[in-house]
């Protein structure tokens, strides 16, 4: 167990900072990840007992350490399952789910999709620096084609996943995006994510100043990042640009830039709907990122309802013991199949 904190009478009024060093290497972007964790935190009026913070292994997995609440530090991609068994044996428990993408979408990428399948309420952040940087700099599975590292030196092969298209594809039932450097931002998403009922998946564009420096430099520099990054506001139109001249529309089942100097309005710009239930146009949406010409879009893609799995696990459990008692485990030990070995 990463952390163990105290009891506290007034959640509203606490520093969710623990004792411990923090040791990531200087300038990393997980210390904006965490600066804006401990912000909202204490907004939630959650006890510091009744949170709970998951991880598995890398770089962002050290999250745990340095909340003042309680913490798993885990194994490696198998924190979605600690994370559901938590979750399942209390229900009244807010917790979190802290990975990257190697630890998320390599070796833990079948337990994640199958949290998102589930709809259970719990908050995956995902600290995506597109690199390994625990283990000295080897591609990760959201590597760009091409990318030259110590695993890869004549450039990666591999085509990288999309982490927001596979969430939205797995079920994930509140999608969003955030960056590292745009903290006002990332804070908001969080605070949304913690208000939403199932599971929630914030993708956080995250530098590693170490092993891949400047990866999103295009979508943080002042003289870039209008031009590169759409932001997502429901019921608003899909405009971005320093003049806010740029726009999306839909042309068929395609994405379309529009110029809005040349002939072309904001009334013919797509309006943002994160609530549409239906896959198509968040997954539009999505894949955008991967295309040169586009913006990435930032903010939330999709925010649906829908039953959780723990809500429904209780209920279950409610049903079959009120139809058969609370059983005795003594007995369903020694009964059905068994056999003795002399």
């Amino acid at each position: 167990m990463a952390s163990q904190p105290t009891k506290t009478a007034k959640p509203g009024k606490v520093n969710f900072a623990s004792d411990q060093d923090v040791r990531w290497c200087p300038g990393c972007g997980d210390y904006a990840i965490l600066a804006q964790m401990k912000k909202v935190l204490p907004e939630l009026g959650i006890p510091r007992e009744n949170i709970v913070f998951v991880s598995g292994i890398g770089c962002s997995s050290r999250f745990p350490y340095y909340l003042s609440t309680f913490g798993v530090h885990s194994i490696h991609g198998r924190a979605p399952t600690i994370a559901t068994g938590v979750k399942l044996a209390n229900p009244d428990l807010s917790v979190w789910l802290i990975t990257g993408d190697g630890d998320g979408f390599s070796i833990g990428g079948n337990h994640l999709i199958h949290l998102c399948r589930r709809n259970l309420d719990i908050k995956v952040i995902l600290f995506n620096n597109q690199i390994y940087g625990l283990t000295k700099g080897q591609y990760s599975p959201t590597s760009p084609v091409g990318k030259i590292t110590k695993t890869t030196p004549y450039g990666s092969l591999d085509h990288p996943f999309n982490p927001v298209s596979m969430m939205l594809s797995s079920g994930a039932t509140f999608v969003a995006r955030t960056i590292d450097r745009d903290t006002k931002h990332m804070a908001e998403i969080f605070r949304r994510a913690a208000a939403h009922k199932g599971m929630a998946f914030v993708e956080v564009y995250q530098n590693c100043n170490i092993f891949n420096d400047g990866a999103f430099r295009e979508l943080t520099e002042p003289e870039t990042k209008s031009d590169h990054v759409l932001h997502l506001e429901s019921g608003h139109p899909l405009i971005f640009g320093k003049n806010r001249d740029k726009g999306i529309r839909l042309n068929g089942l395609e994405m379309e830039l529009l110029d809005l100097n040349r002939g072309y309005s904001v009334d013919d710009c797509l309006v943002h709907n994160e609530n549409t239930a239906g896959l198509a146009y968040s997954q539009l949406l999505a894949e955008i990122t991967i295309h040169p010409e586009f913006p990435t879009p930032v903010g939330v893609f999709r925010q649906i309802e829908k039953p959780t799995y723990d809500e429904r696990f209780v209920e279950q459990m409610e049903m079959v013991t009120q139809k058969k008692g609370k059983g005795d485990l003594k007995q369903l030990f020694i009964s059905g199949d068994t056999w003795k070995v002399d």
